[in-house]
């Protein structure tokens, strides 16, 4: 009698939800794209990295970013009836994490996968935090680095090998149906050793660089921060400790990028891009001395303490094309209430070398602390048309889950309902301020993106930007649009 035929489970399907576009791929800025003035949708590497990983242990894999594609429920059934996933990991954010529950619900009822959920907001969470949400129909929680634990609770789920406690930074269910947590703040320290983002499975011309529409790729060079910023959950999920990858891996994806997939554009995704400015000058002396030499571009985050201006001029000639600066606020008292480790002198004097070194610049400023006062807000104002930032968005302060800004949001009254389906360009989850309401914060913020963005000296700098590129019209046109747009709800 011959043996009877066992089915093999090895099918994952990677997966952001149909819906509005989200950075799901971010810890610490999980924004709405439609509803922010300037920023562009980034890759799904957390996605990649993951498929990357399961398909060096064997399984098949299905990634598709819903969102992005501008893809409908109805797809979603349909790839699963030809694809007929084994287990969905489905990258969720703070904003979006009732309506991705429900969508989760949705497959529980159309298949028998295992239903995995990522995202920041599961990453070491208080005790109370979980029964606010209705998990019955999900398996695994997953808080921190995905692709280190993925292959875990894959193996354990549908080959049945390993133990799932060995799984760090994820949540699972006993017997009981109960989660239990394994160990969090458990990191990868050889970055070196994780696979490249299976770029192969994403769809890489939907992410563009923002003025030319070209696809753009992004490379985490680094993880952790060791910043205190009491807004940010980086330093929780990454660690306070940064783990570079060398610079000669970095370059390596940079070449497989170009060679294998055309992408000649880059966005260099760390916390402190610039805090190792030995490690950095590494890297753009590379580059430099490469063949793709003049052939690639790249932009980056920096904080505006420590920087050099040796620094940023040699990133200029590596290919830099803008940099971005976490300035925050032009007030003293709040740059160090929020922990940033800079004050209004350095991101004035990032500024100026930022321009010296021919740097366009994107400013990121925060609004609606706990303690601010019209006056603060101001003294933000004034800092935002001191430095003159090529590019600019304006965020509501939101207190994730886990912050110090939450507890001292709790503390002093103006936490509404805590964050959870909460944005920082909508509703922040608070009630605005000990001074100033939630209305009144948001009214501050559109006036000020508008009273900035619609100057005529503005608006006639960008047209610069497009004298020999018709195409940067278009795209600062549709960006125009949609500030306008938003900051007029």
């Amino acid at each position: 009698m011959g043996k009877e035929m066992v089915s093999v489970k090895n099918k994952v399907m990677l997966i952001y939800p149909p819906g509005k576009l989200y950075q799901r791929g971010e810890d610490r800025c999980q924004i709405s794209i439609e509803d922010s003035t300037s920023n562009a949708m980034r890759a799904c590497n957390d996605l990649g990295y993951c498929a990357a990983v399961l398909e060096k242990k064997g399984y098949k894999i299905f990634l598709m970013d819903y969102q992005t594609e501008k893809k409908l429920f109805d797809d979603v059934h349909q790839d699963i009836d030809r694809f007929q996933p084994d287990l969905i990991m489905i990258s969720v954010t703070n904003a979006t994490i009732f309506g991705d529950i429900t969508f989760a619900d949705s497959l529980h009822d159309l298949c028998d996968a295992v239903i995995v959920l990522k995202g920041a907001i599961f990453y070491a969470p208080p005790p109370e935090f979980l029964s606010l949400l209705d998990l019955k129909n999900i398996d695994y929680l997953i808080g921190g680095e995905a692709e280190t634990c993925i292959v875990g609770i894959v193996d354990y789920s549908l080959r049945n090998e390993g133990t799932i406690e060995d799984a760090n930074n994820i949540f699972y269910k006993d017997s009981n149906g109960n989660f239990v947590s394994t160990r969090f703040h458990c990191w990868m320290e050889n970055l070196d050793g994780i696979p490249f983002p299976a770029r192969q499975y994403m769809n890489n011309k939907l992410y563009t660089r923002p003025d030319t529409n070209e696809p753009m790729a992004t490379i985490q060079t680094s993880r952790g921060c060791a910043a205190s910023c009491i807004y940010c959950l980086s330093p929780q999920i990454s660690g306070k400790n940064v783990r570079y990858r060398s610079p000669e891996n970095v370059y390596a994806e940079i070449e497989e990028c170009y060679y294998k997939f055309n992408i000649r554009n880059f966005f260099f995704k760390a916390d402190t891009f610039t805090l190792n400015a030995k490690w950095t000058n590494q890297l753009c002396q590379m580059i430099i001395s490469s063949p793709l030499y003049k052939k690639i571009h790249f932009t980056a985050n920096s904080r505006t303490n420590p920087i050099s201006y040796e620094t940023l001029l040699l990133m200029k000639k590596a290919g830099c094309f803008a940099i971005a600066f976490g300035f925050e606020s032009g007030s003293d008292e709040t740059m160090e209430r929020i922990k940033k480790g800079a004050m209004v002198k350095h991101n004035l004097q990032a500024a100026q070398w930022a321009r010296e070194a021919g740097l366009p610049i994107f400013g990121f400023f925060i609004i609606g602390f706990p303690w601010e006062t019209k006056e603060h807000l101001e003294l933000t104002r004034k800092h935002i048309f001191d430095i003159m930032p090529d590019f600019l968005e304006v965020a509501i302060a939101l207190p994730y889950h886990g912050t110090e800004l939450y507890k001292l949001c709790k503390d002093s009254g103006t936490l509404e309902n805590g964050s959870l389906g909460t944005d920082i360009y909508l509703k922040s989850g608070v009630n605005g301020t000990c001074y100033l309401s939630q209305k009144e914060l948001l009214a501050y913020r559109n006036w000020l993106l508008k009273a900035y963005c619609l100057r005529p000296s503005y608006i006639l700098r960008r047209l610069k930007d497009c004298i020999y590129n018709p195409l940067i019209l278009l795209n600062y046109a549709k960006y125009g649009l949609r500030m306008i747009k938003n900051t007029n709800r």
